[in-house]
């Protein structure tokens, strides 16, 4: 396109063999973008949405990006129509000869067929249209155009309905053929009328006319192109000759004839093409801007999934949480396991005597400790099957607001899109792991309390000073030491998981051999599992929000097509 101001499109693409890049450039970009586009979440527009980008992408690839890229390619002049119309008989005898199938039977064209002048074979190479096509060079074609014969736009074929679409997106200007007895259908005007809104040039013939019926018909015809905003489009009539076979007479074809030799030639052809592309240029912007709406109304839905996620996590996590305060983790083999190492004769009845005070023996602690081994793996088990099923509540609440009564638009389709599988596999693999991690903590935790144990007077020799104080802290010190001579920090910290999970008694002996450190000791254990549980639970919801951190979901993702299309306004 020009550069200069006031320069139409038509006067500045048209005006050298190729177009102005900038124009280009900002076509092809725009093409990149919408291909770029996608519509993950299934909203009630989404379907019409897909059908609107599919057919902006049509216009881009088939027929702006090629015909920008180069302007002096012969026009594409789309010879369409409904079954039975008489497309392939009239470009077979347009041009004198078979070039493509005609018949009785449907659907007859089973390929489309583009024919064009053997000297514009260079120009039309690189079109993208001719990957669809059969191509058959014909010295009766005028040079500047190539003829198209399309499958019918109501054939049984759905592949021949979508090829013909497509190929009319790729026109540079139709031939649409229709009959006396079937203009009036619905399909004919209902794609017209989508030519109208793109731009495209529109030319009708309106085939096997009685003589009898020709000022009803034609005039009824006129009335309906002139309703449909196509009153300047060119209308041929080609009269009924009966029965026959073969092609028609040149005689009754002179008309479109002679319009097809007008047409052809270089600047007369650039004359179509340019008012189509005008056209196809001023379409993008509704097209583009309707595009860009579906796109934020995909982010919109993105947003209130978000927000219903967050909500529905709020009930699993307390749920957690609480499941950890109730002591469900101790419940179980963990119970059983510690009865057996309390009961009389265990390796911990004898932990405190009757006396209160504890066994100093340290080959007797190490040998508690080994005891403890079991009683640990049995917590860290439970542990790992409660962050399991905390995870699981959590994924269950959660499907449950996406699919469920009220859910947002896009839940069901973003459920579907959770692998419930791969899900269940990682929710495994992490419970696991942040049970192990918090049976491993205990031991740092049990060190800390022994340490805080030494330090810890008593109440009464705080308040008392002097040397009862430092009575009371020497009774402190030796009070560790005996902790963790009976026990061992190993021994320690098993009583304390024990503690943290639920187990009373576990509580209690942590307390008799450590005081009030042995109880901030299970209160931080006890705790960080709680915080461990509602960690599962926002594992389940960064999982299924992981599927809304697509860029097409993202809250700016229409700001790129707005852009485009302000550069191409701008530009056009």
């Amino acid at each position: 396109m020009s550069e200069q101001a006031g320069t139409s499109v038509a006067d500045g693409v048209l005006a050298r063999p190729l177009a102005a890049m900038s124009l280009l450039d900002a076509v092809r970009d725009l093409r990149r973008d919408v291909e770029r586009t996608g519509f993950p979440l299934e909203i009630p527009s989404v379907e019409a949405a897909r059908v609107s980008r599919a057919r902006l992408l049509d216009q881009l690839s088939d027929h702006l990006v090629p015909r920008l890229e180069e302007l002096s390619a012969p026009a594409i002049v789309v010879v369409a129509g409904s079954t039975g119309a008489g497309k392939s008989t009239i470009v077979n005898s347009l041009l004198g000869t078979e070039v493509t199938a005609a018949g009785v039977l449907r659907p007859t064209t089973r390929r489309p067929v583009l024919v064009h002048h053997p000297d514009d074979a260079d120009l039309l190479d690189q079109h993208p249209v001719l990957e669809a096509v059969e191509v058959v060079e014909h010295a009766r074609v005028p040079r500047g155009i190539a003829l198209l014969d399309a499958p019918d736009l109501d054939s049984v074929l759905d592949s021949n309905r979508a090829t013909a679409h497509r190929l009319l997106e790729a026109a540079d200007l139709w031939l649409f053929v229709t009959t006396a007895a079937r203009y009036g259908d619905a399909l004919p005007w209902q794609v017209l009328q989508g030519a109208v809104g793109r731009g495209a040039s529109i030319a009708m013939v309106l085939n096997r006319v009685a003589p009898a019926s020709l000022p009803t018909v034609r005039g009824d015809l006129l009335e309906r192109l002139r309703a449909h905003g196509m009153q300047g489009a060119p209308l041929f009539v080609v009269p009924d000759v009966g029965p026959h076979q073969g092609l028609l007479e040149p005689a009754v074809l002179a008309p479109i004839t002679r319009w097809l030799q007008m047409l052809a030639g270089l600047d007369r052809a650039r004359t179509v093409i340019g008012r189509t592309l005008r056209g196809s240029l001023a379409a993008l912007r509704p097209w583009v801007d309707e595009l860009a709406e579906a796109v934020q109304a995909q982010a919109d839905a993105a947003v209130a999934l978000a927000a219903e996620l967050d909500v529905a996590t709020q009930g699993p996590e307390q749920a957690a949480r609480a499941a950890v305060h109730g002591g469900v983790v101790s419940d179980g083999p963990a119970r059983a396991r510690w009865a057996e190492l309390a009961a009389a004769g265990g390796p911990l009845a004898t932990v405190v005597r009757s006396s209160g005070r504890v066994d100093r023996s340290r080959r007797a602690g190490r040998g508690r400790a080994e005891a403890l081994a079991p009683l640990v793996d049995a917590l860290t088990r439970s542990a790992a099957a409660n962050l399991t099923a905390a995870g699981a509540r959590a994924e269950l609440v959660l499907r449950t607001h996406l699919r469920g009564v009220g859910a947002p638009d896009g839940g069901p389709s973003l459920d579907a899109a959770w692998s419930e599988s791969e899900d269940a596999k990682a929710r495994t693999v992490s419970a696991q792991s942040s049970a192990r991690a918090w049976a491993a903590s205990a031991a740092a935790v049990a060190t800390e309390a022994l340490h805080q144990a030494a330090l810890e007077p008593s109440h009464d020799a705080v308040r008392s000073r002097g040397r009862h104080a430092v009575r009371a802290a020497k009774r402190a010190a030796k009070r560790a030491q005996r902790a963790e001579r009976a026990l061992g920090v190993q021994g320690l910290a098993a009583v304390a998981l024990a503690a943290a999970a639920g187990l009373e008694p576990a509580r209690a002996l942590l307390v008799d051999l450590l005081g009030e450190a042995g109880t901030r000791a299970s209160d931080e254990l006890r705790a960080d599992l709680a915080d461990r549980g509602a960690a599962e639970v926002a594992r389940e919801r960064a999982a299924v929000g992981e599927l809304l951190d697509d860029p097409d979901l993202a809250p700016d993702a229409s700001s790129l097509l707005r852009l485009r299309l302000a550069v191409l306004k701008g530009l056009t």
